[in-house]
């Protein structure tokens, strides 16, 4: 397969995945709890480039779904967006972990302290803390394996 047509299935397919696993798990996908394990994967930019766009695609049609509607679907997919594009410019670096953790915790607990009437220091905790959880123990572990199993 050629190069460009690869990239574009790795597109599909981050964006595929993001969407099966938020809808399977939606109950904690959505507010304050924002335990979204489809979130592990906003460190594949880190190998993959075109993960950028994989990922903020399967970010918007999963928000989609979300009870905060379409400030969600826009404010959310433009964020987790920008996490993998500041990811993937500063890939292998400390910023790179920790974008996902930090826009999401900065962003989103500030519209859901509009729409909802949140707490914002709270609800940014709480999204911080269950992003670290998914990035760091999920994607941190996933992205270690695809490393080595691309060096084979």
């Amino acid at each position: 397969m050629q190069e460009p047509a690869r990239r574009l299935v790795r597109i599909g397919l981050i964006a595929a995945l993001y969407v099966a696993i938020t809808y399977v798990l939606q109950a904690t996908s959505f507010f304050p709890t924002q335990f979204r394990l489809a979130e592990a994967l906003t460190l594949l930019p880190m190998i993959f480039p075109e993960a950028v766009w994989g990922l903020g695609i399967g970010c918007f049609i999963a928000n989609l779904l979300s009870p905060a509607g379409l400030i969600d679907v826009i404010l959310g997919s433009l964020t987790t967006l920008l996490a993998a594009y500041v990811t993937y410019r500063f890939r292998w670096r400390l910023i790179g972990y920790l974008a996902p953790i930090v826009l999401n915790a900065v962003i989103v607990s500030a519209y859901l302290r509009l729409l909802a009437n949140l707490p914002y220091w709270i609800t940014a905790i709480s999204i911080a803390f269950s992003e670290a959880v998914v990035v760091l123990g999920l994607g941190y572990p996933l992205l270690w394996y695809l490393r080595r199993w691309q060096q084979r």
